[in-house]
């Protein structure tokens, strides 16, 4: 690792002799908080840049993670997580980040940029991969043809105000009366301190997708490291019957559900739409002026209902850089070759999927 260090350090641009030149590291626990305060006011950094990844993936699947920063003056200037996935089934690639929507460089200026993007390059050719993977929200690389992008994954992004009516009222009229459903049936919202509920809906939900189920300690595991970063909201009914639950992120002045699921009753009282209402309104009490309604890909139910909540999608650019590969990676439910597995999967029984599905999840990244 320190022969990676050290060839991209001796590419750099050489400084003048008025500025310290840039330095290459590997995150340790002693720079936690001054990585996250990096993260937290670089304009490019998002909630996935953030240190406790690091953790979180390394205790919930046992994947290796190598979080670059690079420093000038003792001052960081720009930071890269990155984390391998080796699978016989899925390929073997480095990614920023697996488990995540958006990552990639985190710089504030070009030098930086430029060593964090050698670090990885080093290391995808020192551990052999096939490809090299960059989550932005936009290309980081336009123009350089080592560098492909593909049109698969979209995001949905929303301001929302401090008013509940004027939220309700930029709702589509569809969903809008799928909400005012919820409300009328008595449906509640429950901020709980515990992943519990929360993962019995999302297993019930991911199984009817025929989708393996991610591990219960990773919920677990999110909402102790991030704290009150990191909230589960589950909805129930008057009389207490579980319908839903939200895992979701708080990030600056937006909020992010990122798992959620819900139970057969769901469907039958609006869970989902009254859900995600509750969730938005709870985030502008709280200050938050986005919703982001995250990652789907093109030609799914997630994609379409979203789009019936009135967001519009943004491309989101994946880059990839290829190295033993030699065709961009199409692991999705969308593939072809994967649709006999999913029927299959849709038909076990929900505790045998519990237990092989956190077994081939962490391959999927």
């Amino acid at each position: 690792m320190n022969a990676i260090l050290d060839a991209a350090q001796a590419r750099r641009a050489a400084p003048s002799a008025a500025t310290a030149p840039h330095t290459l590291h590997l995150l340790q626990k002693k720079d936690y908080a001054r990585w996250d305060a990096f993260v937290r006011a670089c304009p490019s950094a998002t909630f996935f840049h953030l240190s406790g990844w690091q953790t979180v993936i390394e205790q919930s699947f046992g994947i290796r993670t190598w979080f670059y920063f690079v420093e000038q003056d003792g001052q960081i200037q720009g930071v890269l997580p990155l984390a391998e996935i080796k699978s016989r089934l899925f390929g073997h690639s480095l990614g920023a980040m697996p488990f995540c929507v958006y990552g990639g460089v985190a710089a504030v200026n070009d030098g930086a940029r430029l060593l964090l993007d050698e670090a990885a390059d080093q290391l995808a050719k020192k551990l052999g991969v096939g490809h090299l993977e960059y989550r932005g929200m936009h290309r980081a690389h336009p123009g350089d043809a080592s560098w492909h992008t593909k049109e698969l994954y979209v995001t949905f992004r929303k301001e929302i105000t401090g008013d509940d009516e004027a939220n309700l009222n930029a709702i589509p009229r569809k969903q809008r009366a799928m909400v005012r459903k919820g409300i009328k049936l008595g449906l509640k919202g429950v901020v709980e301190d515990n992943v519990d509920n929360m993962f019995t809906a999302y297993a019930h939900s991911v199984l009817r997708l025929g989708t393996p189920v991610f591990p219960k300690k990773y919920f677990a595991l999110l909402q102790k490291t991030f704290g009150d970063e990191c909230e589960v909201r589950t909805i129930y009914t008057a009389d207490d019957q579980l319908v839903g639950s939200v895992l979701s992120f708080y990030w600056r002045d937006e909020v992010v559900p990122y798992y959620g699921g819900g139970t057969d009753l769901a469907r039958s009282v609006a869970g989902n739409d009254f859900m995600y209402w509750n969730l938005m309104q709870a985030a502008a009490a709280r200050g938050c002026r986005i919703f982001d309604f995250g990652r789907s890909k093109l030609g799914t139910g997630a994609y379409d209902f979203k789009k019936n909540w009135g967001f519009v999608a943004e491309p989101l650019p994946y880059e990839y850089k290829l190295y033993a590969s030699t065709a961009l990676p199409d692991n999705n439910p969308l593939n072809p070759k994967y649709q006999l597995f999913i029927k299959m999967w849709k038909k076990l029984p929900l505790p045998v999927a519990n237990f092989l599905g956190p077994y081939i999840v962490r391959n999927l990244g």
